[in-house]
């Protein structure tokens, strides 16, 4: 088989699992959504029936690596580790999750953006802001961009798509994921790594379900990432020079197209790959450096030896910068053409951001749990062997890089922002991890040696930590799920069959301002501080939700300003002029709050560096500006639709 041939079939493998993992996640989700389950914060019935999926998922991965073992074929093991993998994501989300429409977190929180944008995207495959009319996306919009298209395929709305497209891409991710590992360092250990990595991230990354999938490939990928850039030799024998000769370019490819994608989806993890392959280029360089020095040549041939390892690290390092690059320019190019057009910006603060988990290094391996002991053995086995093994040395430099990038992250607040660093916590816990797999596998060949064959006990223990770990799942994350009960959804419905909120006239305003209108939602322009209307509906808005989530272009600051002072006008005409003034496209509907006062819309202002790092406020409209024939008032519930003509 020909070396072409060869790597075709694995892209083709990494394909097909992935296809394999996103329709064990629809199947699975349609099979749980066929029954009338409890509410998941009334009932422990669907985490008992969770907790027995989890078992059965770990006992296909064990049967995975014992065929692989006693050397059954190597698709049959393949098959199995990423069904596994998918079916350990879809039970562990999709059953607590089972009687609500809704994902983790519901609603709010983050989750309210996170939806508005997919709602945006499924109303059209065109690029565009989440919220601003005739704006493109500053946020990438890779994943939402899919899910959108999911949600056409399903015919379903954006906000009912969010909750199956979460789970389908990362079951995907870790069908993919458990077949990177196991193709780069064997079965054996591989789908261990690949179960405690999806464990780690349906804990810590989940409720951000881009984050959650690029943690899932992005870990594995470091390793192409370093041979890539050290060339085709093993770890003992350094960098070698040739950039047409000595380099691995499937790997310098593959790289490239991970980081590209990356950039299509999140710019955070993005920064940090990119900065772990500078890193990962830097030491290689400076191994380079030390290894000519030793050679026993002539000054010139050791300079020469020297360039020629040098550039071709530089080189690779530069082609993965290229592809990546490229790639990314699908979902960034229209954002930075209309900055390079000079285009007015203000009021974007997405890194206005410093909770006290953000304030402090994160150290998993001093926690008292089966993470922290797994990341302690990771830790102290990354110190022993990153010197010695190429995965170590990838993990290792990952693990250096998250905390370079913690420090960087304070040492920024002293210039009034961040970098976020906090949201990289589910990166380091799965590098750290995966690292104690490979020294908890060390341990077992020391313990095969000092008491005998022990490898069933050892194998026995492994499964039940596995257990134990995937089954506190649910209870790490009962707030976010109990939030996706108790928030009303699109339908105006909580799942927990309670009450719902003020958000349950949602559908009929969304008909008044059709039958008013007499326009789609798209064509519409949106005033209103209900955001999770502009979640349900694919409404532009005049004003998005906080500066953190605003598109600098949008101006926020700015518009805020300009809302204040439409709230000062004292009569019809006085207000009608100071919208068309605007210089932006007015909104033509107007979503208030009723109140005693007036008219109400509840803001929210930038106050970083304080924690909570929002203040909100209201503005008022006194009722009479829009008792006028050019505005059409009513009122819905505690809301108030203004509709101009």
């Amino acid at each position: 088989m020909t070396t072409a041939v060869r790597r075709a079939r694995d892209v083709g493998e990494l394909v097909a699992a992935l296809v394999f993992g996103a329709l064990i996640a629809f199947v699975g989700l349609k099979v749980v959504a066929a029954v009338d389950w409890p509410a998941f914060n009334s009932s422990n019935v669907t985490r008992a029936l969770t907790t027995v999926g989890q078992v059965f998922a770990v006992a296909v991965l064990v049967v995975a690596v014992l065929l692989d073992r006693y050397g059954k074929p190597r698709w049959l093991t393949a098959v199995l580790a990423a069904a596994g993998s998918a079916g350990m994501v879809t039970v562990t989300l999709g059953m607590p999750l089972g009687a609500t429409k809704l994902y983790l977190f519901g609603l709010s929180v983050d989750q309210e953006f996170r939806t508005e944008y997919l709602t945006r995207m499924t109303s059209s495959p065109r690029l565009a802001d989440m919220t601003y009319l005739d704006l493109p996306p500053f946020y990438p919009a890779g994943w939402f961009w899919w899910g959108g298209r999911f949600a056409n395929f399903e015919g379903l709305p954006g906000w009912e798509a969010y909750k199956p497209w979460a789970i389908i891409s990362i079951a995907a991710a870790a069908a993919v994921s458990v077949l990177l590992w196991t193709r780069m360092i064997g079965a054996l250990r591989g789908i261990p790594i690949s179960l405690v990595i999806t464990l780690i991230t349906l804990t810590y990354a989940s409720p951000e379900p881009y984050a959650a999938v690029l943690v899932l490939l992005g870990l594995p990928m470091t390793i192409p990432m370093l041979y890539g850039l050290r060339g085709q030799s093993r770890i003992a024998d350094g960098p070698v020079g040739g950039l047409r000769s000595g380099t691995s370019w499937p790997a310098v490819i593959g790289t490239g197209v991970f980081l590209g994608i990356s950039a299509t989806c999140y710019t955070l993890y993005t920064g940090l790959f990119a900065l772990t392959a500078v890193i990962m280029a830097l030491y290689l360089c400076v191994i380079a450096w030390l290894r000519a020095s030793n050679k026993a040549v002539p000054d010139a041939t050791v300079s020469g030896r020297r360039r020629g390892m040098i550039g071709a690290i530089i080189g690779r390092l530069v082609a993965m910068g290229v592809i990546s690059g490229l790639i990314a320019l699908v979902a960034w190019a229209p954002y930075l053409w209309a900055r390079a057009q000079n285009e007015p910006t203000s009021g974007g603060t997405a890194e206005h951001y410093l909770p006290d988990r953000g304030a402090v290094l994160p150290l998993p391996f001093f926690d008292f749990s089966i993470v922290g002991v797994l990341t302690l053995v990771g830790l102290v086995w990354l110190l022993l062997r990153f010197q010695r093994r190429t995965v170590a040395l990838a993990l290792f430099i990952v693990v250096v890089t998250i905390y370079l990038f913690c420090l960087l992250s304070m040492l920024r607040t002293a210039s009034g922002s961040t970098l976020l660093s906090f949201r990289l916590n589910p990166l380091l816990y799965g590098a750290l991890a995966a690292a104690g797999v490979l020294g908890v596998a060390d341990l077992s060949k020391w313990a095969i040696g000092k008491f005998g064959d022990v490898r069933f006990a050892i194998g026995a223990l492994a499964a039940v930590s596995a257990i134990a770990l995937a089954q506190g799942i649910p209870g790490h994350l009962s707030s976010e799920i109990t939030t996706a009960y108790t928030d009303t959804d699109g339908r105006g419905e909580r799942a927990d069959q309670r009450p719902p909120g003020a958000e349950s006239y949602y559908p009929e305003i969304h008909r008044l301002i059709r039958q008013q209108t007499g326009r789609p939602a798209t064509e519409n322009v949106v005033l209103t501080a209900d955001y999770g209307f502009l979640s349900i509906y694919p409404y532009w808005g005049f004003q998005g939700l906080t500066a953190h989530y605003a598109n600098p272009l949008a101006e926020f600051d700015k518009r805020a300003e300009t809302i204040e002072r439409w709230a000062e006008a004292t009569t019809p005409d006085q207000l009608v002029r100071r919208l068309d003034r605007a210089p932006w496209t007015p909104p033509n509907v107007f979503l208030f709050r009723y109140a005693a006062d007036g008219y109400t819309l509840r803001l929210a202002e930038d106050v970083y560096p304080n924690d909570p790092n929002i203040k909100r406020y209201t503005v008022t409209f006194d009722p009479a500006v829009f008792a006028d024939p050019r505005f059409i008032v009513t009122e819905v519930g505690p809301f108030v639709v203004v509709v101009r003509r």
